[in-house]
């Protein structure tokens, strides 16, 4: 291990510090639900571009979905109008490797279309990361960002586990610096990097790679801003803030604190304070509305975070979770469960997608009193190895617990992904399509895609209410009846305006897009200029193919048409039966896997106890429902697409 010594820290440190700004997507996607609108970074867009930021990351993370599940805006159209106006910033995304901005791996093809037409609409900077480090996840995007003329940035996704060492973070870096990276980020997405762990691991980073290192934290713990001062000593060259306004809690550590730290040091920012004052009081006049939104704790710091280690987006989800089954006063034996389960799966650090997995299936023990009762089929994808490889082994008890004789696979999860694009937009109506963009909006996300495309196709008189627009009525409504004044009550208008904390549409890897046929997108030829990427299309527009609408289905994702399944009609009255299998806990019920697929069970069909019955939806996982006892299927008491309780009748047995 190589030791940090002042003469080192002298000739580390030729250039200014670098400092990416994290307000237009981190910042606001932890502190505000990712409400911010594209019109409010317009309206700030020019001062902030003259700050003198080495960067701004400005989207990816959760600002691709939301923009259309809750804001009804194109999140193409936000980078082409950032781009526009920001003529002196390079513009970062987060991506997440295979996964890009979904939560489920895409194919290589997805991928490399989407990095293509990322560099096309401004994007610079790629910070790249897989969720449990698994450089054969991050292949296919660091290719295509070279491929394209981006900067590809590896990520470190930082933990705390006895399989996460220091000589680990290395074999990582050297793994992705092999794959081509032009630098690397440190991503502690918890804030639980402290000040003595940066300057050991960027010193050992330093010493092994030769790339650039950049540090990200958050300021959950508190050690935010003494641990960027002590990664920058050992030679960070960049570091990733947020306007004050904006900064703190879950967030970032904010910037003008560390410009005045770093400025009286031998590598000073060199930011534009008058510029930063003016961003400052911009961001603080918008939170009273924008904040509505977020559900965020009053808490500036949350030392559970170090025990733990839930990022601050996770754990308001986690709060809503419990809350959603009643079970709000379970929150501490639900986070100590963390740990525990976080241990059985082999220490993934706890970013999108292993916090939702690892989170959900602590809760669903607290739930059921007893571990692993229930084991929702992300958790079982996990096992199988399906979203790549743990950082520990896990042990072959556990395997066989949740896989019974089943072997997880040993090779690159996406191998076994298909190409999609030429198959991609077989049930998409062309007349929703306006650009070859919308085609990857609904690669990514294609229910939520199908929702915004039919609400853009309306004339602006007819759309239905945007749902982030409900959010704040519901939450001035509220603000007034706490305060005795009478309301006036309103409709939703939209199936998600009482979501007020942002829910993943997480569906994993087993509901990955896998039969539809339709629009092949062209080649494109990529030329590279100093901080952007122009993009033109080889040949003629995409082909014509014949498309059918397809409506928003609510468990999976649309596929190509197919036969209806057998489902038994909800009849029966569940008093009259002795054995009834039970919702095990609040949810959407479906009879089968999803569109096309035949249902679990049918009136009459003979069951064994452990056969799956149906799916309960909970916490954006879908929960196999098992038959405690052998019988026969006499009732089924819901109808499909149902909402129910916890320990309300679901199939009667006789």
């Amino acid at each position: 291990m190589t030791i940090f010594t002042k003469d080192m820290e002298d000739n580390l440190h030729k250039v200014p510090l670098r400092i990416t700004d994290t307000t237009l997507r981190d910042a606001h996607q932890s502190l505000w639900a990712t409400r911010l609108r594209t019109a409010d970074i317009l309206d700030i867009i020019d001062t902030i571009d003259n700050v003198g930021y080495y960067s701004l990351e400005m989207w990816g993370g959760a600002t691709f979905d939301v923009c259309m599940r809750f804001l009804r805006e194109n999140p193409w159209e936000r980078l082409r109008e950032v781009k526009k106006r920001a003529k002196n910033t390079p513009l970062q995304m987060l991506l997440r490797g295979q996964n890009a901005v979904g939560y489920r791996n895409y194919s290589d093809d997805v991928i490399d279309k989407f990095i293509a037409l990322a560099c096309k609409n401004g994007i610079d900077i790629f910070r790249c990361f897989d969720a449990l480090n698994d450089t054969r996840n991050l292949e296919a995007c660091i290719t295509a960002v070279k491929k394209h003329g981006g900067h590809a940035q590896g990520t470190l996704a930082y933990t705390i586990s006895p399989a996460h060492t220091p000589e680990k973070y290395i074999t990582y870096a050297k793994e992705q610096v092999a794959l081509g990276v032009d630098s690397i980020c440190i991503k502690d997405m918890a804030g639980i990097l402290s000040p003595y762990q940066a300057e050991k691991l960027v010193s050992a980073l330093i010493a092994e790679v030769d790339v650039p290192i950049q540090l990200h934290t958050h300021a959950t713990s508190g050690m935010g801003t003494a641990t960027y001062v002590e990664g920058v000593r050992a030679g960070a060259q960049a570091i990733d803030c947020a306007i004050s306004s904006m900064a703190g809690f879950t967030s970032q550590p904010p910037v003008e604190t560390l410009v005045a730290i770093f400025n009286e040091t031998k590598y000073p920012a060199h930011l534009d304070i008058s510029a930063l004052e003016k961003v400052a009081k911009y961001f603080l006049d918008l939170r009273p509305t924008r904040a509505q939104a977020s559900g965020a704790q009053a808490s500036i710091i949350d030392p559970g975070i170090l025990v733990h280690q839930i990022p601050g987006g996770m754990i308001s989800n986690f709060r809503s979770q419990l809350a959603m089954q009643g079970a709000l006063d379970k929150l501490d034996e639900a986070l100590e469960e963390v740990s525990l389960v976080r241990k059985d799966l082999g220490y993934p650090p706890l970013v999108t997608p292993t916090s939702q997995i690892v989170g959900t299936q602590a809760v669903m023990n607290v739930l059921s009193g007893e571990r692993y009762k229930m084991v929702p089929n992300e958790v079982k994808e996990y096992v199988r190895g399906m979203y790549g490889r743990s950082p520990e082994p896990i042990s072959e008890e556990f395997i066989k617990k949740i896989l019974g004789n089943e072997k997880p696979i040993a090779h690159r999860p996406a191998d076994d992904i298909e190409p999609m694009l030429p198959k991609i937009a077989d049930n998409l109506d062309s007349d929703l399509i306006t650009e070859d963009e919308d085609i990857l909006s609904y690669a990514m996300f294609p229910e939520v895609a199908i929702e915004f495309f039919k609400w853009r196709a309306k004339p602006e008189g007819e759309r239905d209410p945007i749902p982030a627009d409900l959010e704040i009525e519901a939450a001035k409504a509220a603000e007034k009846e706490a305060m005795g004044q009478e309301v006036e009550p309103k409709g939703t208008g939209d199936k998600n305006a009482d979501q007020a904390v942002h829910d993943d549409d997480y569906k994993g890897i087993s509901q990955i897009i896998a039969a539809s046929s339709g629009i092949a997108l062209d080649e494109l030829t990529i030329r590279k200029g100093d901080f952007s990427v122009e993009i033109r299309a080889n040949g003629a527009a995409p082909r014509p193919v014949p498309m059918v609408s397809v409506p928003t289905q609510a468990v999976a994702v649309p596929v190509a048409a197919s036969a209806a399944p057998e489902v038994a009609a909800p009849a029966g009255d569940p008093s009259a039966y002795a054995n009834s299998i039970n919702a095990p806990l609040v949810g959407t019920f479906y009879s089968s896997s999803g569109p096309g697929q035949p249902a679990f069970v049918k009136i009459g069909d003979s069951v064994k106890a452990g056969d799956v019955v149906c799916i309960v939806e909970a916490m954006k996982l879908f929960n196999e429902i098992k038959a405690t006892a052998d019988g026969i299927v006499d009732a089924v008491f819901v109808t499909d697409g149902t909402q129910v309780k916890k320990g309300q009748p679901l199939i009667g047995l006789k």
